[in-house]
């Protein structure tokens, strides 16, 4: 996570030199075998420029859709409506991203932008080898059928290996296995406060207390079995350990 808002903030800074005066805002550059490269600080721009879309693929393209659909699932299975609240949720499941994801922001800095910022290899180099260790990880996680479905209605022919996947492809197999995933372990999770709450309302109506609301008397036996089970841990563990990378 470090690496990651160091890069952002190195990227960042020759914007502040924009604004002076003197300085080309576009400088061509003909090589020898008679290729054509912008300027560094061109380069830079279009990168501020994409990261406008880093929110959307931080969701999209990482374990985030999976974790704040569990957590949001949980929220509601307990019955406790706004505890913890929304910010909490994203705040959580912002870190245990970090957390999950660190193997492959580390891979994608070593890989691509590093090089990058040393002056080793272009930005076209850099943004296929930065990408690959986010396609190697929604491959991970991703399942054939979910590839087969999105390549039939994309008219794409036969994938043989999974290195042919394009992202075009491989971007919605991934958050519609993600989505499925998500929904699976969700009900998991829903199934033994859904028996708590059938109990204590097949209690109340046995002794006739038709008028008193079966969630508010079920909630605190929820919340014991949830503490006393040490449910964040678990759940915290099991969502870790549910991503292959």
């Amino acid at each position: 996570m470090i690496r990651l808002l160091f890069t952002c903030l190195l990227l960042g800074t020759p914007l502040l030199s924009l604004a002076a005066p003197g300085i080309p805002a576009v400088t061509l550059t003909t090589g020898q075998d008679g290729g054509q490269s912008y300027s560094v600080t061109l380069q830079i721009l279009a990168l501020m420029t994409i990261l406008t879309l880093l929110p959307a693929a931080l969701m999209m393209m990482t374990s985030f859709t999976r974790i704040i659909i569990v957590l949001s699932i949980l929220r509601q299975a307990m019955g406790v409506q706004s505890t913890p609240s929304n910010q909490i949720l994203i705040g959580l499941s912002l870190f245990l991203t970090f957390f999950i994801m660190h193997p492959v922001f580390d891979n994608a800095y070593q890989n691509g932008v590093k090089p990058y910022m040393d002056g080793e290899i272009q930005i076209q180099d850099a943004i296929e080898k930065a990408g690959g260790p986010f396609k190697d990880f929604m491959l991970a996680q991703t399942r054939e059928s979910d590839i087969e479905l999105f390549a039939s209605i994309a008219g794409h022919g036969d994938i043989i290996t999974a290195k042919e996947v394009p992202f075009t492809i491989l971007l919605p197999s991934f958050v519609t296995s993600e989505l499925k995933t998500a929904f699976q372990i969700g009900f998991l999770i829903f199934i033994p406060f859904l028996i708590i709450d059938l109990v204590v309302a097949s209690v109340l109506m046995a002794m006739g207390m038709m008028m008193l609301s079966p969630m508010l008397i079920s909630l605190p036996f929820k919340l014991m079995l949830f503490v006393l089970i040490d449910g964040w841990a678990l759940l915290m563990g099991t969502l870790a350990s549910s991503f292959y990378i």
